[in-house]
């Protein structure tokens, strides 16, 4: 018997294997990579020392208290790389998974002078709720709430170190 003249490099059934099994390979690999964009909020919250500020007692304050204040800067660093830069980017500089927190407050930046503060203030109750309470949208979270994890000296001076970093400078 003579061979067939045109002698394909797989058979019509391997090809179809061999291409099914790059698929299951492709897909497999998208979906790890999806799991692991959105495990990065199952992760365990970073203790902050804020030892070295001065308490705020137990009523919750509207307005951040340690604005300008070096040592607050410091811990608040520490504490937003440790513990927020996952999600909102190293040095606040936003890797795309959620808001970059250096436009926070760019509406402030470019208000009137008699009507900053008013930003500023509103601004700041914002961003202490969002912080307290997190944020989700049809039943999904997108940031964990974080009252009772951190106190509200933490958070604060978690604030004073992203006003540092802010795009639009007061």
């Amino acid at each position: 018997m003579k061979p067939f003249p045109y002698a394909a490099p797989y058979p019509s059934h391997r090809r179809t294997r061999v291409r099914t099994t790059a698929c299951v390979i492709a897909c497999t690999v998208a979906l790890f990579a999806a799991f692991g964009a959105f495990a990065h909020g199952d992760t365990v919250p970073q203790a902050v020392d804020t030892s070295s500020l001065p308490r705020l007692g137990d009523a919750w304050r509207a307005e951040n208290p340690y604005r300008t204040n070096d040592a607050a800067v410091k811990v608040g660093s520490s504490a937003y790389n440790q513990n927020c830069a996952r999600c909102h980017g190293l040095e606040a500089v936003s890797g795309g998974i959620a808001p970059d927190l250096r436009k926070l407050d760019n509406d402030c930046a470019t208000a009137q002078a008699n009507t900053r503060a008013t930003c500023v203030k509103e601004n700041d109750e914002y961003f202490l709720t969002t912080v307290r309470h997190g944020r989700s949208r049809n039943g999904a979270v997108y940031m964990p709430p974080f009252e009772g994890t951190f106190d509200q000296e933490a958070i604060w001076a978690i604030k004073a170190y992203l006003e540092t970093r802010r795009e639009k400078p007061f």
